[in-house]
């Protein structure tokens, strides 16, 4: 006899829930920008790593991030909607309704500021700035304007690490600002590839980007650009934090094979230098945030 355990059917929908949740906040995009802001604390070497500071930092970043995410996904709905490869996103799939999601944006945001705000009042206001930028003028006032958005979209991305900086020393000082850099100018390296593999999906959306705006061969020598910029800011941060030469060869190495992906770009340009290069850009980031960590670990 079958039997409609209403307990099971209860967890089984709560779970698929979660599954939208987890969609909404694109985790692979927030756990990378959580690494940089947790790499930024490491790096500022504080003679006791503090467990719960560092929990402090993690979880309020999570939030915040995570908030401005989903208000990001409601305000860019629409034109998910259009694009094949976001069209079954939570949102404009009907999985997730409007109002739903705006609580849990707002909500996750005001929390994960009200963390920041009480743990430093400074590292609460860089926490703001990156979700006001992140929010409000990249993705509400600038995307759908201008293809330079994405400047504003890297400055957001950069506050994270600057956050993480901010609060192991205090303050604001140069190697935060180098770190926040690297970040503003790995971006586009990351996001300029991804809207050449995707450009038709831009177009039938509406959104100005760097490659329909300025052309192939222009914009390629943006990413390269932007790339060398990339990897002499991190390679500068590194200096001036101490990094040993071991570690500091380790970085250029990383910075040499994004460099030399987007030079090729230039001058043999196909799909999968681009696609090699889009994903080379997270693994450059990842693992030039995972040496400042695990150097500024060991000297502790």
């Amino acid at each position: 006899m079958n039997r409609d355990f209403g307990g099971e059917g209860l967890l089984g929908r709560f779970a698929e829930k979660l599954t939208y949740y987890w969609q909404l906040i694109k985790s692979h995009q927030t756990g990378l920008l959580l690494l940089t802001g947790v790499a930024g604390y490491i790096s500022a070497r504080c003679p006791v790593l503090n467990p719960d500071v560092l929990l402090g930092l993690s979880v309020s970043l999570f939030l915040a991030i995570s908030g401005s995410t989903i208000l990001n996904m409601i305000y860019d709905r629409d034109i998910d909607a259009m694009m094949r490869r976001t069209c079954k996103r939570p949102l404009p799939a009907g999985k997730v309704k409007v109002e739903e999601a705006f609580i849990l944006g707002v909500g996750l945001s005001l929390v994960g500021l009200g963390l920041a705000f009480a743990m430093s009042p400074l590292f609460g206001w860089v926490v703001f700035a990156g979700l006001f930028l992140d929010v409000v003028v990249y993705t509400i006032w600038l995307k759908r304007r201008s293809a330079w958005s994405i400047v504003w979209g890297g400055i957001a991305g950069g506050m994270p690490i600057l956050a993480g900086r901010v609060l192991g020393t205090g303050e604001l000082d140069l190697i935060g600002g180098l770190l926040g850099l690297a970040i503003l100018l790995w971006i586009p390296t990351h996001i300029i590839t991804f809207s050449i593999r995707h450009s038709k999906d831009y177009a039938r959306a509406g959104i100005p980007t760097i490659p329909a705006v300025y052309g192939q061969k222009n914009t390629r020598l943006i990413v390269v650009g932007s790339s060398f910029g990339a990897a002499v800011s991190i390679l500068l941060a590194a200096f001036s934090l101490g990094l040993s030469w071991g570690f500091m060869w380790l970085l250029a190495f990383l910075s040499l094979g994004i460099f030399a992906l987007a030079v090729r770009n230039i001058f043999r340009p196909t799909e999968d230098v681009n696609f090699a290069l889009f994903k080379y850009a997270s693994l450059y980031m990842v693992g030039s945030m995972s040496i400042i960590s695990l150097e500024g670990l060991l000297v502790l």
